[in-house]
């Protein structure tokens, strides 16, 4: 086996192979639940051959072995556990007995949100390529644009059915319920919510309240696909089994949907809208202080594992602007610690430890930075800081050019594909990425001395 060396290390880093209570793999770090965590030993996981670090979270040990070779690594592991990996839902089960409450409801919202990104990041590359054609100077008929808008706009339109069906499914319920209950929300018969807002239509009014459609909703659609789920569980604890197939469908989203539209819904679209409001304000602070916290502090927030909940802020700027201003914050947040952590491989003398340094940062470029994080630049604060002070500048340069996309889901070099519509937001893009990069390379170089000795 290719990884022998580094599966038997590993095995000595976490107390045997006895110790594995369970494993699993992402895009480029392996994850690891032990029956008893005192066992391993931090120097020699930190150690391990071919990984490009090691860090613990949320009751997962993981080693980041970067994109490809972490799937080869599981593979091997898993013919060395004999095939003992108890399957993903048992991994999550385990990850979520390890988390507090806060920690569980982001994994939660992840759950739900991340099967939805391929969706609307392909809306947002057609947004670049309806740009892209016009800015070519294509003259385009009505029929044409109209095409274009039913492939740039329909997952919006209907993003409660999306959110609807991954709640459901991960609720446990029976994901139809949730699709047929999020394309109620969303129905025609009601009033379209953007229509209404815009005061091109009136609500309906019914028991002296309004309703409106439920276009652009993220947390009713989340809420309706736990409430049909546990509807639907409830139900068949009690309902004669000749009559589930009929009852337990009717019940589940007759009382669903009524309690969306008279009771929860209301309330939650109002609560929803602050919160979400009130985040952007702060990004959108005076002077660009928001930008600047952001743009510096974004990775610090993939450390802790909770970034993944930003996503709701992205879906409903796009949804309610057609703008996303956290992507291109994301990736100048990137490229400052990617500039430090170049700047710091270069000062390693050791051609082996250099090489090591550069391919953990590499995987940044397309939007991955765990193993530039955990590998390079939090050995050493200094490395770290110098990223964030990057991030910052670049966030502000960002403000100053008044710069955003029109996408979410990637960054970096792929994040390029949502800039594609306007000649001069690409080359903004280009800038403020290579003035953070700049910077944080800069920052590290001229603490030289004081950085190699911290890695020592």
């Amino acid at each position: 086996m290719k990884y022998e060396e580094s599966i038997n290390k590993l095995f000595e880093a976490v107390g045997g192979k006895e110790n594995i209570q369970n494993y699993e793999h992402c895009a480029t770090r392996l994850r690891i639940i032990l029956k008893d965590d005192k066992k391993v030993d931090k120097e020699k996981a930190e150690n391990v051959p071919e990984s490009r670090g090691y860090f613990f979270n949320t009751g997962q040990h993981q080693f980041i072995f970067g994109t490809g070779k972490v799937n080869s690594v599981y593979s091997e592991l898993e013919q060395v556990m004999g095939g003992s990996a108890n399957g993903s839902d048992d991994f999550k089960d385990n990850v979520y007995q390890n988390l507090n409450p806060v920690q569980r409801v982001v994994r939660i919202l992840a759950d739900i949100l991340v099967p939805l990104i391929p969706a609307l990041v392909t809306t947002g590359l057609l947004m670049g390529v309806r740009g892209l054609l016009l800015e070519l100077g294509l003259n385009m008929d009505e029929s044409t644009l109209t095409l274009f808008e039913m492939l740039t706009d329909t997952a919006f339109a209907f993003l409660p059915v999306l959110i609807a069906y991954s709640a459901t499914r991960k609720f446990g319920g029976n994901p139809i319920l949730g699709i047929v209950v999020g394309l109620m929300m969303v129905a025609p018969q009601l009033p379209n919510a953007w229509a209404v807002a815009a005061g091109n239509a009136d609500p309906l009014v019914i028991f002296g309240l309004d309703i409106v459609g439920y276009q652009g909703s993220i947390f009713p659609a989340i809420i309706v696909g736990w409430m049909v789920s546990k509807l639907e569980k409830w139900f068949r604890t009690f309902i004669p089994q000749m009559m589930d197939l009929v009852v337990t469908p009717f019940l589940s989203i007759t009382i669903t949907l009524s309690v969306m539209l008279f009771i929860l819904g209301p309330i939650l679209q109002v609560a929803e809208s602050a919160v979400i409001n009130s985040i952007v304000y702060l990004i959108e602070a005076p002077l660009g202080i928001g930008y600047i916290i952001f743009g510096g502090l974004q990775q610090l927030v993939v450390i802790t594992g909770l970034h993944h909940s930003i996503g709701i802020i992205e879906i409903s700027l796009l949804n309610n602007t057609g703008e996303n201003i956290i992507q291109t914050l994301t990736t100048v947040s990137m490229a400052g610690q990617f500039g430090a952590a170049i700047g710091a491989s270069l000062l390693f003398k050791d051609k082996v430890k250099r090489s090591n340094a550069i391919s953990s940062a590499v995987p940044t470029l397309f939007g991955i930075t765990e193993p530039l994080l955990f590998g390079v630049n939090l050995r050493s604060l200094r490395v770290f800081g110098s990223g964030i002070a990057a991030g910052a500048l670049g966030g502000f340069v960002t403000y100053l050019l008044g710069l955003t996309s029109t996408g979410m889901g990637i960054t970096f070099l792929p994040g390029l594909l949502l800039y594609t519509g306007d000649w001069i937001a690409m080359i903004q893009y280009i800038a403020v990425t290579a003035i953070s990069f700049t910077a944080g390379f800069l920052l590290v170089r001229v603490q030289g001395s004081a950085i190699r000795e911290s890695f020592k």
